[in-house]
């Protein structure tokens, strides 16, 4: 036997019994090919029963069954000492957070206003640093995904203003 070989079985039975579960048969299966695999399966001839004393192998947890479609699972209870806020404080924080996000909806709105005007219907006036015709092109594209991304920014802004209750 090799060194590492011999580490990987001291190495793999330790592992084996510091887990606290099942008590098991270990079986070391041998591949025609010559790999090596450790289980708790027996997969026939090329596999012999270790003895490993206090060896064991950890049960898997087990799984809650899923609901059957169409059935809807319990609600999850909120405990006891969970802090709860009155509605008039939570009206007080709907409005405050409708304020911030019509005022983000204002300042998203001037700032793409100001891109489509600069933009000028995808004829934006060259600069004088751009004489090069790709470099045009290249602020161009970028002004395409900025009007781009602000319209995306505003319809977010609105959605979240109409989930506020």
């Amino acid at each position: 036997m090799t060194t590492s070989f011999k580490r990987c079985v001291s190495m793999a039975s330790l592992a084996l019994l510091g887990c606290g579960a099942a008590q098991a048969q270990i079986y070391k299966c041998v591949s025609p090919s010559g790999s090596i695999e450790y289980t708790d399966v027996n997969r026939g001839s090329h596999c012999k029963s270790m003895d490993l004393p206090g060896a064991v192998i950890p049960a898997p947890p087990r799984r809650q069954a899923a609901p059957a479609r169409g059935n809807v699972p319990a609600p999850v209870g909120t405990p006891g000492d969970f802090p709860r806020v009155d509605s008039a404080e939570q009206r007080a924080r709907d409005a405050d957070r409708r304020g911030i996000l019509e005022d983000e909806l204002k300042s998203e709105t001037q700032k793409l206003a100001e891109l489509r005007k600069e933009f000028n219907n995808g004829e934006p006036e060259r600069r004088g640093d751009e004489r090069n015709y790709a470099k045009y092109l290249d602020r161009v594209a970028g002004m395409r995904d900025s009007i781009s991304r602000s319209e995306k920014n505003i319809e977010a802004l609105k959605r979240e203003i109409a989930n506020i209750r």
